[in-house]
């Protein structure tokens, strides 16, 4: 927001030096951003956060100059003189889409002559960076860089049907605007018609048809509410953006709609003449009323850590707008103007007086109790999650949340819908919002290749965006792996995460197919019931796809379930008093048979004997073997809680493991 020397002191007196308003400005949130000198004015360049938009205008600046040294703000004259035609005898207004459009305000003037703007305008728009056009368009502008409300003025005459209809566009609509560019207009954005033809694009921008000319004698000026989502998702499909879009996509003061038009029409009889008709046409309903905060002093203190005299904050709120409506020794009871709807909370009032008073005024050693915040369950399941898969050796990975169209055709595994495309694309081509995050690190896997990195072991943790139609998509934040290790050794990375996190329910492995994936050395994943992700290696063709040399394995599981799942509360193991057993098992099985199902068999028919199952290797050679089979070897460690287990027991164990995998997988001992 620039805002000019000369325009802000027709508000507030500015009798302190420049330096000294930059600076205090600044310390109650209004950043400098800079200062030059234009045509004999000072220009002073203000960055506004999103959430005060009421000073994004001459008035607001002043109003927070005027409470910062305690002077008188001036606001001026806004009541225009009214002729005797009613102007709804000259104009129908509809609103048909009141989600986009709450309200729209319209006066009509007649009689009026286009023509240049005085010199002392045309001087104060030069100031903050807008070229004057003529004086009822430099008039439009200058009252929404006065008081930071959008207007714009149609010439009357050209309007058909005289009557305003405020809808969204019709199949296939378009619009030239008064930048003499055409625009195809889409469902959702708003549109103010005439009885024919769009007239201008709600809320960004008017049309070229009904722009103020030379011969203008009559004009229609609008001052409407916008909705900020529909306003912003407009400017970025069409990639237009203007001082009125900026402003409405922030959320204009309700109450100041009705002022903002008359101070127009008071500047265009002034300034270029004319008739005003009697009356408003105001379609929409009045904003409703602002509930009231209570601020109990002794919480600036507590905040704070310094003590603000009562007397002090009640004058500070009341040189804001708020309204007083109840006070006593501990706390005053306040209503909260409608210019500020970031005031909705005790501790906005806080925040108020703190930056009032001055940041400055807060000693740097004062104290204040603070409680110590705790992490989240999810925070912690996550940091073991990466210290398990640092530790063996992956490196995390952070990509963008977009991809190509043929990347994230390449592999879906969550879903058949359409990926939901982003209005900016982040990277030339890459707009649709990832419903995987596979592709993602394939990427990053074939730059690193590229580069020659001789190891590339990485792992990401982001959100993927699932479609659900007109419904909010499902953001599902998971865990994607890709390797250079097998199949299996990926696999066994997951459950390394899942010992980790002490999850008592088991891993369970199940077919499954993807175009992506081999199926011979790929598997879905459930826990407790609930499919919680997949590995699998590249095929080939995927391979070949990604532009990737080397055997590639990925896997990627949904990190709300492995936060489910976990146990992080410690608790004490006492060391067992008896050793352990170990055995190895070579078991030949047929090609089909999988050693998820295998390790089932094992761990039923251990029992509480079972310590640990440890996955060693599979053997193929069909010579010795026979066609269509391979050897599985495994190591088996078996312990009891009773005394010593005799190798006789744990041969006898050995046995039934044996007779059991041959009676359920045709499994031989090798």
């Amino acid at each position: 927001m620039i805002v000019s020397w000369n325009w802000l002191k027709q508000y507030v007196r500015l009798d302190m030096p420049l330096e000294e308003l930059e600076r205090r400005l600044m310390m109650s949130g209004l950043n400098h951003e800079g200062t030059e000198e234009v045509a004999g004015d000072i220009a002073i360049d203000l960055e506004v956060t999103s959430n005060r938009p009421d000073c994004l205008g001459h008035i607001g600046v002043a109003r927070e100059v005027a409470v910062l040294w305690g002077h008188e703000l001036k606001l001026p004259p806004a009541e225009p003189a009214e002729g005797k035609m009613p102007v709804d005898k000259l104009l129908k207004v509809r609103i048909d889409c009141p989600e986009l459009c709450c309200r729209y305000t319209a006066r009509v003037i007649r009689g009026l002559k286009v023509g240049p703007s005085p010199s002392w305008m045309t001087r104060r728009l030069e100031a903050v960076g807008i070229m004057p056009i003529n004086n009822v368009v430099d008039i439009s502008n200058y009252v929404l860089m006065e008081c930071g409300q959008p207007l714009h003025t149609f010439d009357f005459g050209k309007l058909q049907g005289s009557q305003i209809i405020v809808r969204q566009p019709r199949p296939e609509e378009t619009i030239e605007a008064i930048d003499h560019k055409t625009y195809e207009l889409e469902p959702g954005m708003c549109v103010i018609a005439d009885g024919e033809n769009p007239v201008a694009i709600g809320g960004v921008m008017g049309g070229a048809v009904t722009e103020i000319a030379p011969t203008t004698t009559d004009i229609l000026i609008e001052a409407a509410e916008f909705d900020p989502v529909s306003i912003r998702g407009t400017t970025r499909r069409l990639n237009l953006h203007s001082d009125s879009s900026y402003r409405f996509e922030r959320r204009v003061d309700p109450e100041a709609i009705d002022w903002a038009s008359r101070r127009c029409c008071r500047l265009i009889l002034d300034l270029a003449g004319g008739e005003l008709c009697r009356d408003v046409v105001d379609v929409g309903p009045l904003p409703p009323k602002r509930e009231p905060i209570v601020l109990r002093f002794s919480q600036l203190q507590r905040v704070l850590g310094i003590d603000v005299p009562p007397e002090k904050v009640r004058e500070i709120l009341a040189a804001l707008g708020n309204t007083e409506t109840k006070a006593d020794a501990g706390c005053v009871e306040v209503i909260p103007p409608s210019w500020r709807r970031d005031l909705t909370r005790e501790i906005d009032l806080v925040e108020e007086v703190a930056r009032i008073h001055g940041y400055d005024k807060i000693p740097e050693d004062v104290g204040v109790a603070m409680v110590s915040s705790t992490r989240t369950h999810e925070d912690r399941v996550l940091d073991k999650i990466r210290h398990v898969l640092c530790a063996l050796g992956f490196d995390e990975a952070v990509t963008i949340s977009v991809v190509d169209r043929e990347s994230s055709e390449a592999f879906s595994p969550w879903t058949d819908a359409e990926p939901l495309r982003s209005l900016t694309p982040v990277l030339r081509g890459a707009d649709l919002l990832r419903r995987t995050l596979v592709p993602s690190l394939l990427g990053a896997r074939q730059a690193n290749e590229a580069l020659s990195n001789p190891r590339i072991e990485l792992f990401e943790t982001a959100k993927v965006y699932l479609s659900r139609g007109k419904k909010l998509p499902v953001e599902e934040l998971m865990l994607g792996i890709t390797s250079g290790r097998g199949f299996l050794k990926v696999k066994g990375v997951i459950e390394a995460i899942l010992a980790e996190l002490n999850s008592p329910k088991p891993l369970e492995a199940a077919d499954t197919r993807y175009d992506l994936l081999d199926p011979a050395g790929s598997c879905q994943l459930t826990l407790d019931g609930q499919v919680l992700g997949y590995v699998g290696q590249v095929l080939p063709d995927g391979l070949k796809r990604f532009d990737l040399r080397g055997p590639t394995t990925v896997a990627e599981v949904k990190l709300s379930l492995l936060a489910k799942a976990a146990d992080l509360i410690p608790r004490h193991q006492p060391q067992p008093p008896y050793p352990a057993v170990t055995r190895d098992l070579n078991l030949v099985v047929d090609e089909s048979v999988r050693w998820a199902d295998v390790a089932a068999t094992v761990r039923a028919n251990c029992g509480e004997y079972l310590e640990d199952l440890e996955y060693r290797d599979t053997y193929r050679d069909s010579e010795r073997l026979g066609p269509g089979k391979k050897s599985l070897l495994m190591a088996i460690a078996l312990r009891s809680k009773q005394g010593t287990m005799t190798n006789q027991e744990a041969d006898e164990i050995r046995e039934k493991i044996v007779d059991a995998c041959r009676d359920r997988h045709g499994a031989e001992l090798r």
